[in-house]
């Protein structure tokens, strides 16, 4: 399909396995630069009843026969070929009102998430279909009765209803955990830059990569979409604070305990230390970075900074630094070179924000920039939805109460002074709860104060310095492995967070039994279940042949005060636990000279490891050593080594093996307790 951004288009809606237009004409769709119209909207006459039955039925069940590295797998393939096709996202892109630079954020920076976690749930997540989460619950003396919580799937549908100003990356960091978990999902975009997002699945379906209904798009309004919503399935919300109550007291998600997450409206903050005055290198960064907050998409960030929060004495340094740096910022046509900024999304956004303006001018004034009169280099200054960047200022912010509470969604921020780290701290808490917050600093002292005092009410923290000033991503950048939400006026959900994600849209359980029915279970072997002790030496075994519970007990192996000293000064670990009886014994733990733990770990891989060449590759390492007994000269040990989990590598020829190693000594004490990490040959050669 050739997209004529010239020539309005019906958009379509993706369901139930079709593309399918409104029954209406629909609303035009305007181009925020030109105002030309680029696309018509509705989503009349859809059934969206039958879409939610038909993403739990067809796709549902398709996602949860796959395991976490096959999903991982068709994540990467996906993006993969959403890469190769960029440049038609970013030819449309212009039409939101956004630069090249901006619509790298949506475009790229969505599909860098998809590949993020197909790349984390590779190496983070076994090749199961079925997470187990923490350790094992003993619940009886002689290993009969065990608990393991696990993870499974949800078997509903998520519905992920966006937010204007990220067409492509709004979809596309929710569907990403989403998938990998094994939820099929429905996208909701705003409607204003949903032709954006139409494309993109268009492009995603018409790859064949993922199972058919695993993601559906709904272009328009979701008519009677919630009034269909069960408990299996999940709501994700991103915009206004109003609409997401709105939605959160839904009657069928309230009735039907569904889960919902919201991304609201935030009130982000950016402080200055008290050590970053005019020409530190602090005090360059933060009015860099403050301009780059409120002219990047036009302001429209939920993670944008709003309040800049900086010492009373550098504020007016502070306002003359953003208000000549802003009034640089070229504004105009996106698809123009050399246009830093573009417009709003849409004429009615920009009448939103001037209205909010007009608000915050309650308790501040304006000090840079003409929210009436834009100054365009390119573009319909009257069609388009050009706005100026407008920063204000507000000299007594304890007392005011339209900065903590209004949000101007555009290029508008608002100066307020502060006096000591508590007022800062106080100002920075006033926005009830945000997405982000920064701490511009090079003292730690400084830092450590405001952090911490800032953190119960922000779901992010960014201190920037001198040091970081070259790789830092900056205050408004979410990120695939940290969690992207806020407490109270943000929301308070989480998104992103790397595979913190995936685990809301799985249900977590409580599982309880003998051991060996949970092994059955989680694919996982615990002490209690079966175990093979017969036949060739597990280490001898491809993982064609290798079968959890495949065990070896070793023969033993006594201490002796020599192995102790040898390895003290072969090591040059002469710690005096080892070396000194009379220290040894003084120290509460001992009851004299006391073999090293790592000499113990060393020993027990020489009982268990088979030398010759085979399927065992290689050891990449220990997960959860713990010395639990003392072990002294004489003292002899032994090994207890059990495959407790194996996880083949998709389109390669080997896996992972996880051992259970347990050292004993001659009383059957454990005296060492950890994971054995492997790689296995798939078969032998």
């Amino acid at each position: 399909m050739t997209i004529n951004v010239q020539a309005p288009r019906r958009l379509e809606s993706y369901v139930c396995g079709s593309w399918a237009a409104g029954a209406k004409e629909g609303v035009p769709l305007l181009d925020a630069a030109t105002g030309a119209p680029v696309a018509l909207i509705d989503s009349t006459g859809l059934d969206f009843k039958a879409a939610l039955a038909y993403g739990r039925d067809k796709a549902g069940a398709a996602l949860r026969r796959m395991s976490f590295h096959e999903r991982a797998a068709m994540l990467k393939a996906l993006g993969l070929a959403l890469m190769e096709q960029k440049e038609e996202f970013y030819t449309l892109s212009y039409a939101t009102g956004a630069t090249r630079a901006d619509s790298w954020i949506d475009i790229e920076g969505g599909i860098g998430t998809l590949l993020s976690y197909a790349s984390k749930a590779r190496r983070e997540l076994p090749n199961t279909r079925v997470l187990t989460d923490g350790e094992v619950e003993l619940l009886s003396k002689d290993n009969s009765f065990s608990a393991q919580h696990i993870l499974t799937p949800l078997e509903g549908v998520a519905v992920h209803i966006n937010a204007f100003n990220f067409p492509c990356w709004g979809m596309l960091e929710k569907i990403a955990p989403t998938l990998i978990a094994g939820l099929p999902a429905i996208v909701k975009p705003a409607s204003q830059t949903a032709y954006l997002t139409e494309l993109m699945v268009r492009r995603m379906v018409g790859t064949g990569i993922l199972p058919e209904g695993a993601v559906q798009l709904i272009c328009g309004s979701v008519g009677d979409l919630l009034d269909h919503v069960g408990d299996q399935d999940v709501v994700t919300f991103t915009g206004s604070a109003a609409t997401g109550r709105r939605l959160k007291t839904h009657p069928a998600i309230v009735a039907n305990s569904v889960r919902f997450t919201m991304e609201a409206d935030s009130l982000n903050a950016a402080v200055l230390g008290l050590d970053a005055a005019p020409g530190t290198e602090e005090f360059d960064l933060f009015v860099k970075e403050v301009a780059r907050e409120m002219t990047a998409k036009a302001g429209q960030k939920c993670t944008a900074i709003r309040r800049v929060i900086a010492p009373r004495r550098y504020t007016d340094a502070l306002v003359a630094a953003l208000g000549e740096r802003l009034a640089k910022t070229a504004l105009g046509n996106p698809a123009e070179e050399g246009v830093r900024m573009g417009p709003l999304a849409s004429l009615d956004q920009r009448e939103e924000v001037r209205a909010r303006i007009r608000d915050l001018s309650a308790d501040a004034e304006i000090v840079a920039g003409d929210p009436g009169n834009p100054r365009v280099v390119s573009g319909d200054a009257e069609a388009g939805a050009f706005l100026n960047p407008v920063l204000l200022y507000c000299d007594k912010p304890a007392s005011a109460r339209a900065v903590h509470d209004v949000e101007a969604f555009g290029p508008v921020s608002t100066v307020m002074p502060y006096d000591t780290v508590e007022e800062a701290v106080e100002l920075a808490k006033r926005g009830k709860g945000s997405l982000v917050a920064s701490v511009f600093t090079n003292d730690p002292r400084f830092a450590e104060d405001v952090v911490i005092g800032m953190s119960p009410f922000h779901g992010r923290v960014l201190i920037g310095n001198r040091v970081s000033a070259k790789t830092s991503t900056g205050h408004g950048s979410p990120l695939p492995g940290l969690v992207h939400g806020g407490p109270g006026r943000a929301g308070g959900g989480e998104e992103l967070g790397g595979m913190r994600s995936v685990k809301h849209y799985m249900q977590r359980t409580a599982v309880q039994g003998a051991p060996a029915l949970l092994s059955a279970v989680t694919g996982r072997w615990m002490a209690g279940a079966p175990a093979n002790t017969h036949g060739e030496h597990p280490f001898r075994k491809s993982l064609a042949e290798l079968k959890i519970g495949d065990q070896l007990e070793t023969a033993g192996r006594t201490v002796t005060l020599e192995d102790i000293e040898h390895f003290a000064h072969f090591t040059g670990d002469t710690f005096y636990a080892h070396m000194d009886e009379a220290a040894a014994r003084a120290n509460p733990f001992f009851d004299g000279r006391v073999a090293h733990g790592y000499l113990i770990a060393s020993f027990a891989a020489g009982l268990f490891v088979d030398p010759a060449p085979g399927p065992v590759l290689a050891n990449y390492g220990v997960d959860s050593l713990r010395f639990l007994t003392p072990v002294y000269p004489g003292d002899t040990l032994k090994v207890r080594l059990t495959a407790k989990e194996i996880n083949p590598r998709e389109n390669a020829d080997h896996g992972e093996v996880r051992w259970d190693c347990r050292v004993s000594n001659q009383k059957d004490e454990t005296v060492a307790q950890y994971d054995v990490l492997t790689m296995v040959a798939k078969t032998r050669t």
